[in-house]
């Protein structure tokens, strides 16, 4: 079966979060010009499909934030981001959700990961064609800025390309979808907060890393160690698998005083929710600004949101951490 997969796991091995030491300090500094290049001009690409979204929805009255909003808006900020072409981007979003099925799924049978890797490796084709377009005609997107990114007399290859490009729809499309899920649904839950927001804007940073640190997108980060080391008194040897608990650590009452409560005042710069160190996610400042402009617009566009049920299905997987369906009305 291993050798069945080996597309998969060869691709899977070359995502940023796959490398380490010196490789990743390169990769990581290339992605990094590009990315900050192409946050440049995104803010009205994403308010531009946030409009679109909530206009489909706007004259029912009522939606599932889910299925209608938080689950089409990532992937179309990303092809956005990434230039795909308007007549693609059903067959984009279609592989990408492929591949991501298997991400947080409690059991992934046989035929799912067949299809999550066929599907992977009909993405990576598409975009191998697509960095040949924009070698030859550079755009203002990511995959522009990918291409043309130097450090050091250091440039991506082709591969390297297509391989994290493919990272940040898998990274990003959960963690925002989530994030925003989560975030109406505390919003609605904790109408104070809400209304000390409406009366001072300004309090929108705060209150994205207070959202965070109150309901992580991802539960948990798994690492494996590359030398022996003591944790608390626990000996940890080179080549264990160690978890750490996001969800649990920012919640830890030393470190956060009155965890249970949430607090759009609290200063929660130090939560773990993009994760911490050389791998901290490239995309937080990304998710930052998605969610910031969706809740804003959101919240302003549909007065008098409500909740149809005041206890939502939470997804039934481990490392992801939001909602199946969450139906509201406005």
């Amino acid at each position: 079966m291993q050798g069945e997969f080996a597309e998969f796991n060869r691709i899977f091995g070359m995502w940023l979060l796959s490398l380490e030491a010196e490789e990743h300090g390169r990769v990581r500094k290339l992605m990094n010009k590009g990315f900050k290049l192409a946050l440049q001009n995104l803010r009205p690409r994403i308010q531009k499909v946030t409009d679109l979204l909530i206009d489909r929805v706007q004259d029912t009255g009522q939606f599932d934030l889910m299925r209608d909003f938080a689950l089409p808006f990532p992937m179309l900020v990303m092809a956005e981001m990434l230039g795909v072409d308007s007549e693609n981007q059903a067959d984009f979003i279609a592989w990408s959700e492929d591949i991501l099925i298997i991400a947080d799924a409690p059991q992934v049978s046989l035929d799912l990961a067949r299809q999550a890797q066929n599907s992977l490796i009909a993405l990576n084709e598409y975009f191998r064609t697509l960095i040949a377009e924009r070698r030859q005609n550079p755009g203002d997107d990511l995959i522009s800025f990918l291409i043309r990114a130097e450090e050091e007399n250091h440039v991506l290859t082709t591969d390297e390309v297509i391989a994290q490009s493919s990272q940040l729809i898998a990274a990003g499309y959960a963690s925002i979808r989530n994030f925003i899920g989560n975030g109406i649904y505390l919003w609605l839950k904790h109408p104070d907060q809400l209304e000390m927001l409406r009366n001072d804007p300004s309090l929108m940073p705060n209150a994205l890393r207070e959202l965070l640190r109150y309901e992580s997108s991802a539960q948990f980060a798994t690492r494996f160690a590359t030398e022996d080391f003591t944790l608390h008194d626990r000996l940890i040897k080179k080549g264990q698998t160690v978890i750490a608990l996001i969800g649990s650590a920012n919640r830890d009452p030393e470190k956060f005083p009155n965890p249970d409560v949430l607090d759009i005042t609290r200063n929660a710069d130090s939560h773990l929710a993009f994760g911490y160190g050389a791998h901290a996610c490239l995309g937080a400042t990304l998710t930052y600004i998605q969610a910031e402009i969706a809740f804003d617009i959101i919240i302003k566009r549909m007065p008098n949101l409500r909740l149809v049920n005041d206890t939502p299905e939470w997804n039934p997987g481990l490392l992801f951490r939001g909602f199946n369906s969450l139906p509201l009305t406005f």
